[in-house]
């Protein structure tokens, strides 16, 4: 395994080719970094579950460089999903639509459609459009960390969980920090109006303000589509995450910079608005981790805008339900 800091062209050209033969490849999105394979190589998609430990049928996320490619890999996109696509591709937004014949049950989890996911990040772009030119279709890339832990936003943070994990060939690429820090938004299109399956910064807001029309939840409707993070539990550090709870000396403890730390316990993170909250959160969690820290309590944001999100990881991270006080 390799970590690469100094991503030049050739560079990027040998990680494209990895790909191509069949290895994996960390690299950075402006949400997290993904754990990269070839989207059409059962063989490298199986190594993908087996080095994160995730289950088989939980769907994977294609990468791809374009909307220009996107009906290699969708069936029917409806008209609105066209539209999303035109306003936030390249970007933090996945769009789940009816699979082609590429889009092959090792990567859908047995379903019927496929995730599709355009991002902005510099270095990913340059990946995929290295990568098809070899020939390649798209990257399946989930998070690059073991399955239900908390999302790497940095190079050093995949490295640290997957080191033990992965293989001489594969290669973990340093693009920096997350520019978002959160996954992205996953948009179910299968309707006759979209339904956000996972919320991210494409927020509610955007979404409705752009179409014109209300925009459902999942769980305002019935709609048994697996996507990535689906799961009550996810997201979660070793420590446990309480949210509005109770301090106590030695309590990790996150929250706006405009609250003060109680007295005796650990700040982990102070951002100063929610874009902020998402960037630092998962970097947050993870050093609670390093310094043994057993809880963390957490003062989430309001829900609203990227808030909404942010409170999506922290109540799954928390691994409980709670009623905002």
């Amino acid at each position: 395994m390799a970590v690469i800091s100094n991503c030049t062209e050739p560079i990027i050209k040998d990680a494209a080719l990895a790909l191509k033969e069949g290895h994996l490849v960390a690299f950075p999105t402006e949400t997290v970094y993904g754990l990269g394979a070839d989207a059409t190589n059962e063989k490298a998609v199986a190594r993908i579950y087996e080095v994160k430990g995730r289950p088989t049928d939980h769907p994977l996320i294609v990468h791809i460089s374009s909307i220009e490619l996107l009906d290699k890999w969708a069936s029917e996109i409806p008209e609105y999903a066209i539209k999303l696509a035109r306003q936030f591709w390249p970007g933090p937004m996945t769009l789940v639509l009816p699979r082609t014949s590429i889009a092959k049950n090792f990567i859908t989890g047995g379903q019927d459609t496929v995730a599709i996911r355009v991002p902005f990040h510099t270095l990913a772009n340059k990946v995929l459009k290295e990568f098809e030119s070899l020939g390649g279709c798209g990257i399946a890339a989930p998070s690059a960390n073991r399955f239900g832990k908390v999302s790497p936003t940095t190079s050093q943070a995949v490295e640290d969980e997957l080191v033990d994990f992965l293989s001489d060939g594969d290669q973990i690429l340093d693009g920096g920090q997350s520019q978002i820090g959160i996954e992205s938004t996953i948009i179910d299109c299968t309707g006759e109006i979209p339904a956000v399956l996972r919320p991210g910064s494409i927020t509610l807001e955007m979404i409705e303000s752009l179409l014109g029309e209300k925009v459902c939840l999942q769980n305002q409707i019935n709609i048994n589509v697996k996507v990535p993070g689906s799961f009550n539990t996810h997201y979660a550090p070793n420590a446990h995450v309480v949210l509005n709870g109770v301090l106590r000396p030695g309590d990790g403890f996150i929250a706006l910079e405009e609250i003060p730390t109680p007295k005796g316990t650990i700040r982990l993170a102070s951002p100063k608005n929610d874009y902020d909250y998402a960037q630092v959160l998962y970097s947050a969690l993870r050093l609670a981790d390093k310094i043994g820290i057993k809880t963390v309590n957490v003062i989430p944001p309001m829900e609203q805008g990227i808030g909404f999100a942010i409170n999506n990881r922290l109540i799954k991270a928390s691994k409980e339900k709670y009623t905002k006080s």
